[in-house]
């Protein structure tokens, strides 16, 4: 047997070897102890696995750190605890949902089981279905709180679960920390309530599938333009995971009836067989679509990840060689289409907006200001988007938003990031493009003609265990009191600090307050403004052991073939900006 283990390790293994946990649980661990795998059991049980604000994620095995019927089982009843408490008069329905990971089915039934014991009743779908489906589901069947079991892109090891509330947004305050000390009471097994109650468990499926469609279908602002574009050539690829259930549906209401699915990626597996990681943010990820595209001289390509919340998409330059776009140049794409497409239409008031996260590109509030629309910044996370959507309902008209990872929102019948909504929009704007004789990438470089070429790059730094999370904290302190005095040749001027929401003129010193409510509250995040009109942004992750530097530049861009001298121009700034805050 191990001896080898701390001793609160020691006492949660013999808590599970003891407790009321199944045979195969405690033979597992069992078989751990006889082979002396201290490292996994330590791993496995050294702490409880982190019910956060927004759920939790880990990877899947026995043990309090890991994601295990028991765990799932915490959270639920901890989450059912809160909805009862929250709503006494107990009339309280949730939606449940799960993507493809192995085990999601298993522990979506397993929160079904925990929430009808508990007398709250139960939609849930009879098969995988993509996260912002879910995020419709609770407010198209009147619920009060939802979750989704998925880990999003993460390796094939892990597996999630994240909470929603009534408005189909993931949890926020008062009910996300609300939510948590209610999963953190949860201290013994015989607290959770596994014996479900099958009259509260009502399996929904193609209705509701067919409702959320018509809401992408709404979307659409030029059905003309699809009609005369229907041969477009797509390639879409749900790499494994949930997004082959809609978005070939999706495309096809619309119109588009030349779709090329990846079919050695069109079988949800949870052991995503063809990629390393399932994310559509990643080369390797997108090598087979983009590989098919060129067999086929394809217009477009798109792949969401496995719970299709997320969309990357790649077109052909005028090289014609197929690239990536990044999360900021497609959530600009995005939003420079709906401007004009909503313009010509008719159909800006005055009253309508546009939402963004606070380290998103800020060409889209030079477009949104440029059209007379108001552009919201929230704090990083569709949550503080969905807020702002839920504060301005039947005040100001939401025409969608996005997020530099790859997340967008298209309308306001989803509340949380919509891959199948942006799929069915990412095509469409393609179609407008061709049927100017314009390709997508073409599409992009007027973009940047118009409102200036904007360019950013992402460095991430990993610092693990407490010694790391120390170091992050110490580098945020530094950068908060050593403001440099130039940052690759030009100086910074205003500094924003969100943990206390304020607004420094570095010049006149003059500080102003960054007002709190619409997707804003305290967070550690600190921002630069220089005087060229760079951006840097400095925040440690709130799932991660990473602290990440967002920066932005821009320059002009006066002739098409100037695309890619400017954008080598820009990445090296972005470079040098690094290298002057010691980041490389």
């Amino acid at each position: 047997m191990s001896t080898g283990l701390d001793a609160l390790t020691q006492q949660k293994i013999n808590s599970w070897l003891s407790g009321n946990y199944d045979a195969d649980t405690k033979a597992k661990i069992q078989e751990l102890l006889d082979g002396n795998k201290e490292t996994e059991l330590t791993d496995s049980f050294y702490k409880d696995l982190e019910f956060g604000t927004g759920g939790m994620r880990g990877e899947m095995g026995v043990g309090c750190n890991r994601m295990n019927k028991y765990t799932v089982g915490g959270a639920t009843q901890g989450f059912a605890n809160y909805l009862k408490m929250s709503i006494p008069d107990g009339n309280i329905s949730v939606a449940i949902a799960h993507d493809s990971r192995n085990n999601s089915p298993y522990f979506a039934r397993v929160a079904a089981d925990i929430f009808s014991a508990n007398g709250i009743k139960v939609f849930l779908f009879e098969a995988l279905r993509p996260t912002p489906e879910l995020s419709f589901a609770i407010r198209h069947l009147g619920c009060q709180g939802g979750l989704v079991v998925t880990a999003s892109h993460n390796p094939r090891e892990y597996n999630g679960y994240k909470a929603y509330w009534n408005d189909g947004s993931q949890v926020v305050a008062p009910h996300d920390k609300g939510i948590v000390a209610e999963v953190t009471k949860i201290q013994a097994v015989d607290e959770i309530n596994f014996t479900g109650n099958p009259d509260l468990i009502t399996m929904i499926g193609e209705e509701v599938d067919a409702e959320y469609l018509k809401t992408i279908e709404h979307n659409s602002i030029n059905p003309d333009v699809i009609a005369r574009q229907q041969d477009l050539k797509i390639v879409y690829s749900s790499i494994h995971g949930t997004g082959i259930t809609l978005v070939p549906k999706a495309l096809q209401l619309l119109g588009f009836e030349n779709v090329s699915v990846v079919q050695a990626q069109a079988e949800p597996n949870g052991d995503f067989p063809t990629v390393v990681y399932p994310n559509p943010e990643e080369t390797e990820a997108m090598t087979l679509a983009m590989n098919q595209a060129k067999e086929l001289d394809a217009d477009l390509v798109i792949a969401t990840d496995p719970d299709a919340d997320r969309v990357g998409a790649a077109v052909k330059n005028p090289a014609g060689e197929w690239v990536l776009l990044n999360g900021n140049q497609m959530a600009s794409l995005i939003i420079y289409y709906l401007l004009s497409a909503w313009k010509k239409a008719g159909k800006l008031t005055g009253k309508e907006f546009v939402a963004k996260t606070i380290v998103t590109t800020n060409i889209i509030d030079k477009m949104c200001e440029s059209q007379g629309v108001k552009c919201y910044n929230t704090l990083t996370g569709f949550k503080y988007i969905a807020a702002v959507i839920r504060e301005l309902e039947g005040k100001e008209q939401f025409i969608g938003g996005g997020e530099e990872s790859y997340g967008y929102l298209i309308g306001d019948a989803v509340r949380d990031k919509d891959a199948v909504a942006s799929c069915a929009m990412i095509a469409e704007l393609t179609a407008y493009a061709k049927d100017n004789g314009k390709s997508l990438f073409d599409f992009l470089t007027e973009m940047y003609m118009e409102n200036g070429f904007y360019y950013e790059g992402l460095i991430s730094l990993t610092k693990k265990g407490k010694a790391g999370a120390e170091e992050i904290q110490q580098m945020m302190a530094n950068l908060r009191s050593n403001i440099p005095a130039t940052v690759a040749g030009s100086e910074p001027v205003t500094v924003l600090d969100y943990t206390n929401l304020t607004s420094k003129d570095l010049k006149t010193g003059v500080v102003t307050n960054i007002p709190e409510g619409l997707g804003m509250e305290s967070s550690n995040v600190i921002q630069l403004v220089l005087a060229d009109g760079t951006k840097v942004s400095a925040r440690p992750s709130g799932t991660e052991p990473k602290i990440k530097f967002y920066v932005s530049v821009n320059a002009p861009l006066t002739r098409p073939e100037d695309f890619e001298t400017v954008l080598a121009s820009l990445k090296a700034k972005v470079s040098s900006i690094q290298e002057d805050l010691g980041l490389k």
